[in-house]
């Protein structure tokens, strides 16, 4: 008898409490032949009469009457049990964690995960700034940031932070006076140049484009780190060329620290995703950042209309 549908139990509290199937059915917004056919296959799977019916009356049998006792606390658990899980619906907790790139961290992130904070104080947030592209899932995030190119087919990506981004090659003014300034990108393997390396161990290449011809190189590497504070000190202090999110460049291009070089070869590209598995449920903290986001997106695009 383990295996007794919920639905016809709750049926049958709520006509017995009702002593009505019309004013049971009313209460639960269903029509009362749903009702009294649910009553119909709980007795005949009980093998016994729980209501008596009249034209007039419904009352509860001896049977009815000793189900109902023992039914009503626990059906009154379960609401309340729903009542609880639809409440985090609406106010979400618990634990978020991200896996974002350190250009997300440093850059464009904090302004995001602060204003969601305030919007969700219930809610728990971790960031892990990490460039090695691991399994986001298989590591126990909820969701990562990546750049297109490294999404997963199967993965569902939601934009964030800025819509267009690009790498800036730049050089400090001494360093140009000293090296001169390179004119075409394969100059670049005749200069000195400030490298990123990954934790991973792998040295992105640098990429040129321009009226359709795209250039890639390994530049000769100078300086090699994988933070990009010391990159830009070290191409501030002259010792190289470097190549980096405009973000991270920005105030020395701006001071006159850095001066920009191969500008016409450094289109811009796509902004990052927030991306999450298409194949798990989505717990309430990753789904109100998502809507969060998605909101975000929507006000920007109202503000540029």
């Amino acid at each position: 008898m383990t295996d007794l549908p919920l639905a016809d139990l709750d049926a049958f509290v709520a006509v017995a409490g009702e002593r009505s199937f019309r004013a049971a059915a009313r209460k639960r917004g269903v029509s009362p032949s749903s009702l009294s056919e649910a009553l119909r296959r709980l007795e005949e799977r009980l093998g016994v009469r729980l209501l008596n019916r009249t034209t007039r009356s419904v009352t509860a049998t001896e049977a009815g009457e000793r189900l109902l006792e023992r039914l009503s606390p626990a059906m009154t658990d379960i609401q309340g049990a729903l009542d609880a899980i639809s409440d985090v619906a609406d106010r979400p907790t618990g634990r978020l964690r991200l896996n974002v790139p350190t250009i997300a961290a440093m850059t464009f992130l904090s302004d995001t995960v602060n204003r969601f904070l305030r919007l969700h104080p219930g809610i728990l947030l971790e960031v892990i700034a990490d460039d090695s592209f691991i399994d986001v899932l298989a590591k126990g995030f909820d969701a990562g940031v990546r750049y297109d190119e490294r999404l997963e087919r199967d993965m569902i990506a939601v934009p964030i932070g800025p819509r267009r981004q690009r790498f800036v090659t730049a050089a400090s003014p001494a360093y140009i006076e000293a090296h001169g300034r390179p004119e075409h990108p394969r100059d670049l393997l005749d200069h000195r140049c400030v490298v990123h390396r990954f934790s991973s161990g792998a040295m992105p290449q640098w990429e040129y484009e321009r009226d359709g011809e795209v250039i890639t190189l390994q530049p000769t590497a100078r300086f090699i780190c994988n933070t990009m504070a010391l990159q830009v000190g070290a191409a501030v202090a002259g010792l190289g060329i470097v190549t980096t999110f405009e973000d991270f460049l920005r105030p020395a291009l701006e001071n006159g620290s850095l001066v920009p070089l191969l500008e016409d070869w450094l289109p811009p590209f796509s902004g990052p995703f927030l991306y999450y598995s298409s194949h798990r449920h989505v717990p309430p903290p990753l789904r109100a950042f998502i809507d969060f986001l998605r909101a975000e997106q929507r006000r920007a695009a109202n503000a540029v209309v």
